[in-house]
């Protein structure tokens, strides 16, 4: 599968989850906490793909897109400090919900960014056989990733990969 085919599953598959978070209410925390535990591994196998091989891969081989991949190692910062967070908050914590609902917002920017501004480009640089490749390892590198938030660990190579 291409790399940016894989990616855009990926963020259909955290976007049914934000949906079915919003439909859920208060009263419903065995439900929250299911579902908030399936961003968290979702977004951190996500996040760790993306950084060990699709954004070296894409800084290395489309230089015009440098600005726009730090930006989204910065936001993959962010995102992993709140999904580390959220990882043991009771669900029935005040400010649950509100935590949740700023992980929404910050992940559903990143992936307008992404799909809007990056991806084209990126497409239009690499082609259908580069693509293939990246997505190839990245499907790869999703086997070993780790499912639970790291933020403290190193966002860009040689430091980001597994031992």
């Amino acid at each position: 599968m291409d790399a940016i085919t894989l990616l855009k599953n990926d963020h259909k598959t955290v976007e049914k989850l934000f949906k079915q978070f919003e439909k859920t209410k208060e009263t419903e925390p065995k439900a929250r906490r299911k579902l908030v535990d399936q961003m968290i591994e979702e977004l951190s196998v996500h996040a760790t793909i993306e950084e060990q091989v699709f954004y070296p891969a894409v800084r290395e081989d489309v230089p015009d897109t440098e600005d726009i991949v730090l930006e989204g190692l910065e936001e993959h910062h962010i995102v992993k400090w709140t999904l580390s967070e959220l990882k043991d908050m009771d669900p029935e914590h005040e400010r649950f919900e509100p935590k949740v609902t700023v992980l929404i917002e910050s992940v559903r920017h990143h992936v307008e960014e992404e799909e809007g501004e990056m991806f084209p480009e990126v497409r239009k640089a690499l082609g259908r056989k580069r693509l293939g490749q990246i997505g190839d390892s990245m499907e790869q590198a999703k086997k070993i990733a780790p499912t639970k938030p790291r933020p403290k660990a190193p966002d860009t190579p040689p430091g980001n990969v597994p031992v």
